[in-house]
């Protein structure tokens, strides 16, 4: 493990905030580090407000989508949501439907059949579209290279809007709208949405158009902040806006499903990372174990009881999901040894009776054990099927596109994508998906890396740190929770190890006679003999409160120590 200390930033920035903001030095440094150098941009930052959010017109061809879309209504034309079938997917579906068929019928959705479609538009729905005498096609979180596909439709007498957040290819489809805020030509001021915020922009045109508020709005968030938790987008700009006000409706009035989702859960108050680990697991694992259909019906059911009988299937086939992750990655890690592959750059395996469904999940789960890029594959239909991981700053995605000629079809972003190939190039692809990477690949980025923002002592660290810390929130990409570092750290003889396995650490710790803070290191119960006779010690932790009985404490989540 490596730890990165960022870079102080310049003290003349940091002052001038404090003074501004009248902090002292900790947050101020906090704040600039994250490009938040003056009083109105903390005000933002802080206390984000709906009057953020930029006009949805500012986004290329919105103007197009939108008449068309009326158009469709006052014609009385039958419209499709179609949408990709991770938690991006389903929740754009279930936003943009249920926002349409609030006031209009002629709405049905479409998820495509992981197994027998695969990802993005399919002819098989464009035909589904057709048999149903559909003549618009709302696609999200999908389509943006999907030139061929709406070219079928086009002959069928189809139209497409297209809302998709991945990076497009070198032409666009040729749809009556495509809405993607990473199009070079759409000068959009905010292009790290997700799907189902491209989704979510589009309905806030249509309620312009129509005099609503973004008041009106509101209940629809709750989607929008589990799909920026789940398709881990930057946590900046208007994604933090749309997770803050979602979370509060996740906290407060939840649409059923979600509410069913997350009932037994026995936090009083959800954090975007309980959204990461608890709603967008469940809400994948029906696209992954049986079918996106049933999320979108759960997440778009009014009533609840219906919404609790569908949260316990997807309950059922999350625990599935979880079984087949842990017997697939098993499998994965016996043949890297076999294979005598322990020591290349990346990753790459291959069994053709592996779950479809989860080897996105196990890729990580490799990631995690061997730190390279990672690609998982398994037979899908007359082809290979495969999802791509990567590790912290090393774009799988130029990867693949450097390894082209040996794939069929890839789509994806940075860290993570998808790619078909015919099973006699899987070698071959093999092959130069481990040169490129090896040629490519910084040797650092093969050490897992903690980010330390900075070293603190303990005597900072209060009440009322903790209050302002609290504010930060929600973390995510680019305002990630905030990670120290001390030296000199003392155990005042209490370490020792927990969990089956002893596993875990549990210390209680001080530094130049602070007062005593508990601390619990996850994993790191091998390394209790540094803390061992009050050896003084180097520790990275986040600060965290820790409710117990009723009484709450801070305490110290130690990330690793030396």
């Amino acid at each position: 493990m490596r730890w990165t200390i960022k870079s102080k930033p310049e003290k003349e920035k940091v002052q001038a905030l404090q003074n501004a903001l009248q902090v002292d030095e900790t947050i101020a440094t906090l704040l600039v580090q994250r490009g938040i150098e003056t009083y109105e941009q903390a005000k933002t930052f802080f206390r984000p407000t709906l009057e953020d959010l930029h006009n949805p017109y500012l986004m290329k061809d919105m103007d197009k989508a939108v008449i068309c879309i009326e158009k469709a209504i006052a014609n009385n034309e039958n419209i499709l949501v179609f949408g990709d079938y991770d938690v991006d997917g389903t929740t754009a579906v279930s936003l943009v439907s249920s926002y349409l068929r609030s006031y209009y019928p002629n709405v049905a959705t479409y998820i495509p059949d992981r197994y027998n479609e695969g990802y993005g538009i399919s002819y098989m729905g464009i035909d589904y579209a057709e048999d149903n005498d559909v003549s618009l096609i709302i696609a999200l979180d999908c389509g943006i290279k999907s030139i061929d596909h709406v070219n079928y439709a086009k002959e069928k007498n189809i139209d497409f809007i297209i809302c998709d957040h991945h990076r497009p290819g070198e032409f666009l489809p040729d749809a009556i709208a495509v809405l993607d805020p990473k199009r070079a030509d759409c000068s959009y001021p905010y292009d790290e949405l997700c799907g189902c915020g491209v989704g979510f922009k589009l309905i806030q045109a249509l309620a312009e158009n129509r005099n609503q508020t973004i008041e009106d709005l509101l209940p629809y968030l709750d989607l929008v902040a589990t799909a920026i938790a789940a398709d881990i987008v930057p946590m900046t700009g208007e994604n933090r806006v749309l997770a803050k006000f979602g979370l509060e409706v996740i906290n407060t009035n939840p649409r059923p499903g979600i509410k069913a989702l997350i009932q037994n859960v026995k936090k009083k108050v959800l954090t975007i990372t309980d959204v990461v680990f608890i709603v967008a697991p469940r809400i994948n694992a029906a696209g992954r174990v049986k079918h996106g259909n049933e999320a979108v019906a759960l997440l778009t059911e009014y009533n609840l009881e219906q919404a609790e009988q569908f949260a316990s299937e997807i309950e059922g086939y999350n625990s599935d999901r979880k079984d087949l992750d842990k017997q697939i990655t098993k499998q994965a890690l016996l043949q890297i040894e076999e294979n005598n592959e322990t020591e290349r750059f990346s990753t790459v395996v291959y069994q053709e009776s592996w779950h479809k469904g989860v080897i996105g999940i196990v890729a990580s789960r490799l990631v995690e054990n061997y730190y390279r890029p990672t690609v998982v594959f398994t037979k899908s239909g007359d082809k290979l099927a495969a999802s791509a991981r990567s590790v912290k700053d090393f774009d799988v995605y130029n990867a693949l596109e450097a390894c082209a000629e040996h794939l069929e079809q890839f789509g994806g972003h940075m860290y993570a994508a998808g790619m078909t190939l015919k099973e006699e190039n899987y070698l071959n692809f093999k092959n130069a998906f481990e040169n490129e990477v090896k040629n490519t690949i910084h040797p650092d980025l093969l050490i897992p890396e903690i980010s330390v923002d900075f070293e603190m002592d303990f005597s900072d660290i209060d009440e009322k740190f903790m209050r302002i810390l609290k504010q930060f929130e929600p973390f995510g990409p680019e305002n990630m929770t905030p990670v120290f570092m001390s030296k000199n750290v003392v155990d005042s003889g209490y370490a020792k190890t927990l969990g089956n396995d002893e596993e875990h650490l549990k210390v209680f710790v001080k530094q130049n006679g602070s007062p005593n803070f508990n601390g619990i290191g996850f994993g790191l119960g091998k390394k209790i003999t540094i803390v061992k006779n009050r050896n003084p010690f180097e520790a990275v932790y986040v600060v965290e409160e820790n409710e117990w009985n009723g009484n709450v404490s801070l305490q110290l989540q130690l990330r690793d120590i030396r």
